[in-house]
């Protein structure tokens, strides 16, 4: 459970979002915050930087094969230049990545992309292999959802394979009313991500373990 409250702009707005008030590429600072994890450890979490790409870079050698090739449904043991400057700089509201620290590792990166003149956006993370079962993905996708809803976004979807079972735990824990399809070992998710009280209470009731 996250020690500092969610933005009130995403709990208090009615009806559809707007992006209007948010600059790009102005560092979000109000998305910093604490959390704490189910084994009762406190890392933090907070908007990516382009300062970010070495501990990317160190982030992403020390997943596991498996973990990788979930991640990006190939084997891909290095990121590039191009692709650390890609995932490091984005602007704050058609591309955010939060990460979370413990102590001065990334221990864990989420992210949305907007598509393109739409109010949706595909969401992803991935978590290091001794930080999983934690409740970190959970966290990372209420903090996007939060942060996407005020940007104007309405809308999540993600593919992920079958096999991923960790990542479906999540969307199916997240208080969404989510939908997925099944094709080739894929699965494609899609859901709406207004904050309501429901999705708020079914999330806490699994980070309780009532669920």
């Amino acid at each position: 459970m996250s020690e500092q409250p969610h933005s009130s702009e995403a709990q208090d707005r009615q009806g559809e979002p707007s992006s209007d008030e948010f600059v790009p590429w102005r560092y979000p600072l109000e998305l910093e915050t604490d959390m704490a994890t189910r084994d009762g450890r406190t890392l933090h979490l907070r908007p990516i930087r382009a300062d970010d790409a070495d501990k990317l870079e160190a982030f992403h050698s020390r997943l596991s094969w498996d973990s990788i090739y979930r991640r990006y449904f190939l084997m891909h043991p290095t990121l590039s230049l191009a692709e650390l400057t890609h995932l490091t700089q984005v602007d704050y509201v058609d591309r955010l990545a939060l990460v979370i620290e413990d102590g001065e590792q990334l221990v864990a990166v989420g992210r949305y992309d907007r598509y393109p003149m739409t109010t949706r956006a595909e969401v992803a993370f991935v978590v290091a292999d001794d930080h999983q079962h934690l409740g970190l993905g959970l966290e990372l996708l209420e903090r996007l959802a939060d942060a996407a809803w005020v940007r104007g976004i309405t809308t999540f979807s993600a593919e992920t394979m079958a096999s991923n079972r960790d990542m479906m735990s999540v969307f199916r824990h997240s208080g969404f009313p989510v939908a997925s399809t099944f094709s080739d070992g894929e699965i494609s998710v899609r859901f709406p991500i207004e904050p309501t009280e429901e999705s708020r209470e079914r999330r806490e009731e699994y980070r309780a373990g009532r669920n």
